[in-house]
């Protein structure tokens, strides 16, 4: 029994090593980094050079308002979406089901440059399709970039597009997996499809919403493509700043890595805290 365990982790020995050098040592390395002062040479202990201001610091507060903006506001709106189109992929009466749902999980596969730039020209203020869209009805064009609220919206608009459609393939996933011999009974108990719904398909379809709900959170809380690309670095202002991008200007701008890395287990300590908060409220009742 020894010689085979010690063989089982030979075979194991070359993934923890990687895993250790390349997981386990950042984390704890960063963690430290965190306490110290790296703007000096060499680095020095200082817990109020990072710690300390990073809770007196309005930029990282406008940072974390933006985020918690698109958390508590697109996220929702995401989830809804994808119940909805999940709900309409597994009606029996779509036809070419496999083609919607490859194309409502495409956008998942374009790259994010690609994607960024087609936004980008979509939502330009000049000759952007969207302001045309806007024109045709009588509304007046909206200037995307360079007004923050209206910068905000475009950025919840791009995040539910790209995200909305993977959240609905695993919706989807777990409506196949309800047995069919539930909704046979409620029929047959003269249950209308609304009510079923209600009742039945909803609270089985908790667990996958509220998976999908906490990595939503977990993206939410380190988005930074969008903002970097769509919103050119989180313009106008700071309007569209997340936590995500706040983080990579302060490592990789400024150079402070120290304050980079107390950011960074902030934000780990939100998306931790919100996600046990959402399995508190979706818990089930005994």
């Amino acid at each position: 029994m020894q010689l085979r365990n010690r063989a089982a982790y030979g075979f194991l020995a070359p993934y923890l090593m990687i895993f250790a050098a390349f997981w386990i040592w950042p984390i704890i390395s960063s963690f430290v980094m965190s306490f110290q002062n790296t703007r000096v040479n060499p680095w020095v202990f200082s817990f109020g050079a990072n710690w300390g201001r990073l809770f007196n610091d309005p930029a990282f507060y406008n940072a974390l308002k933006n985020t918690m903006i698109i958390l508590t506001v697109q996220v929702p709106v995401m989830i809804t979406l994808a119940t909805v189109m999940a709900v309409l992929l597994n009606s029996p009466l779509l036809r070419a089901r496999g083609l919607f749902r490859f194309a409502f999980f495409a956008p998942i596969v374009v790259g994010e440059v690609a994607y960024a730039a087609v936004f980008r020209l979509m939502f330009n203020l000049d000759f952007g399709v969207i302001n045309k869209l806007l024109n045709s009805v009588g509304i007046a064009s909206v200037s995307w970039f360079a007004d923050a609220p209206a910068a905000m919206a475009l950025l919840i608009i791009a995040v539910t597009w790209r995200w909305a459609g993977y959240n609905a393939i695993l919706i989807l996933a777990g409506l196949q997996s309800i047995p069919g011999d539930v909704y046979e009974a409620a029929t047959l108990d003269r249950v209308g499809k609304a009510r079923q719904f209600i009742y039945i398909t909803l609270p089985l379809l908790k667990p996958i919403i509220l998976f999908c709900v906490i990595l939503s959170i977990i993206g939410s809380m380190q988005l930074f493509t969008e903002p970097m690309l769509i919103t050119n670095r989180g313009g106008p202002g700071g309007g569209t700043e997340t936590l995500g991008l706040f983080l990579y200007r302060q490592g990789f701008t400024s150079l402070n890595f120290g304050y980079a890395s107390a950011i960074a287990y902030t934000m780990a300590a939100l998306a931790v805290l919100i996600s046990l908060l959402n399995l508190w409220i979706g818990r089930d009742e005994k």
